[in-house]
């Protein structure tokens, strides 16, 4: 048994209010992601937070995003995805509302873990509501405006967040999500119609509805991010770390086997990783989204209390990323479905790891427009030309019905390399306890997580020039991005 055509048309009453449901729950799961790394220095002070401290308020997110997303959707797909958008939007609220009542950093690290699972049920739902509801003539004009006005969003985000920290208290920037649930939670009842996957919710058959693969995801990622994050302080050999070393690798061993034994019918199908394309720009994704996670972290942080700057500034200083991305993802795609995907996707991080360079240059007293700037500029450019042909590629590089569960791992590996550079760079370049408040220590980090993040990039540049080749089959137009929309800058959250 098939379920009915989705008939829900773009000029209607019923197709405006489902693409505002939409568009709200994503911006506000974006505007979420592009303030709290500004918000870091401020929580922090308040709070009395240590380096690792700010480090969980932003991996637990990602953490259990990254595990859990994948699951998101298949509970869409067999509960009905209009009630499962709606739990994520109402838990993701309620977790942000736990966010920002914090009365310490245990309490805020937690709360993020809930937003965290908010998130991984809402963030699959918004995009799969809007390809099951509408009729397929409107399909795409309704993907494109989700797109277009998500983007607008992320824009304002920076700007909105800085202003509310600066003016009211960091602990708006989570508030502020309760009035835009309210919204899309009241807009969601009124227009959006259920659906689901039919035979799998009738039958069970090939369903990928697999608790026990994203248990051992989130112990996989959770071992080696406590490793990283506790080895500054406790010691690359205490029984703390090396305890949770091997609870990761042994947890990431199993979940391999235990994946594989499922086949088709597991959550991620090993088969997909016969293509070596797949693979290659899988890994790809990791490295190159942990430099924007390095540089998202460190400079939010450094422009604050390294040079003085407010929330506000520091939030519009990255606006020319968001402009470069909103203006140039659609040409991007269109350049590599021309040419293929290799030049971009070896020029692009080339470029960008030039920016970064350029940013070492920051001191107290910089000047925006000849100090950060150009390198903010030359890293959106760069990161522009990645993000377009590197998801196109990702879809075509395997068969087209296992386009949603491509998209959802290329979704998660962007999240693993966030994860793992906010996880890992403090503990390279030194940085631990309060030396985030410590101008001298602050500002020798920062230069050397450039300098790092830079690397990064280099050697995703490698990769794409010696391993990433056009896919045997023509790669589709430009796609939402692993994180977020195609227009976008990739998610922080």
């Amino acid at each position: 048994m098939t379920a009915p055509a989705p008939a829900l048309r773009i000029n209607t009453a019923a197709g405006r209010g489902t693409l505002l449901a939409a568009v709200l729950a994503s911006g506000m799961v974006f505007l979420d992601a592009t303030v709290v790394n500004v918000a870091l220095p401020r929580l922090g002070a308040e709070l009395k937070a240590t380096v690792a401290d700010l480090q969980w308020t932003v991996n637990g997110y990602l953490l259990v995003l990254a595990a859990f997303v994948l699951l998101g959707g298949a509970l869409g797909d067999r509960f009905g995805r209009r009630r499962v958008f709606l739990l994520g939007v109402v838990w993701f609220a309620a977790a942000s509302v736990l966010c920002g009542l914090s009365q310490g950093t245990g309490w805020l690290i937690v709360a993020r873990f809930l937003q965290g699972a908010g998130g991984a049920l809402l963030t699959p739902g918004s995009l799969s509501v809007l390809q099951s509801s509408f009729h397929p003539d409107d399909r795409g004009r309704a993907i494109g405006t989700w797109s277009g006005l998500s983007g607008v969003s992320t824009a304002l985000g920076p700007f909105l967040g800085g202003w509310l920290i600066d003016a009211l208290s960091w602990r708006w920037i989570f508030f502020i999500n309760l009035p835009l649930a309210v919204a899309v939670v009241l807009a969601t009842l009124r227009w959006v119609p259920e659906s689901r996957d039919v035979d799998v919710s009738r039958t069970g058959a090939g369903r990928r509805f697999d608790v026990v693969g994203a248990l051992l995801g989130a112990l996989a990622l959770g071992g080696v991010t406590y490793a990283l994050i506790d080895a500054r302080t406790g010691g690359a050999a205490s029984p703390a770390v090396l305890a949770a070393v091997l609870v990761g690798v042994l947890a990431a061993v199993v979940f391999v086997l235990f994946e594989r034994r499922r086949g088709e019918a597991a959550m991620l199908p090993t088969g997909l990783f016969t293509s070596r394309l797949f693979s290659v720009l899988n890994v790809y994704t990791v490295v190159v989204y942990a430099a924007l996670g390095g540089f998202t972290f460190f400079l939010s942080v450094y422009l604050q209390n390294g040079v003085g700057w407010s929330a506000m500034l520091t939030g519009l200083a990255t606006v020319p990323v968001t402009a470069s991305l909103l203006i140039g993802s659609p040409r991007a795609g269109a350049l590599s479905a021309r040419i293929g995907p290799r030049l971009p996707l070896t020029v692009g991080p080339v470029i960008a790891a030039v920016g970064l360079v350029l940013l070492r240059r920051i001191r107290p007293g910089a000047s925006y427009w000849v100090d950060v700037l150009p390198g903010v500029v030359l890293f959106g450019v760069g990161l522009t030309l990645v993000v377009a042909p590197l998801t196109a590629s990702v879809l075509a590089a395997v068969a087209d019905r296992f386009a949603g569960v491509a998209s959802g791992f290329n979704n998660a590996a962007s999240r693993v390399g966030n994860l793992l550079a906010v996880a890992a760079l403090p503990l390279v370049v030194g940085l631990s306890g309060t030396g985030y408040e410590q101008k001298g220590a602050l500002a020798g980090a920062f230069r050397g997580a450039m300098l790092w993040c830079a690397g990064l990039l280099l050697v995703g540049a490698a990769m794409a020039g010696l391993l990433i080749h056009r896919p045997a089959r023509k790669a589709p137009g430009a796609q939402p991005c692993p994180s977020l929309p195609a227009s976008t800058p990739p998610d922080k959250r």
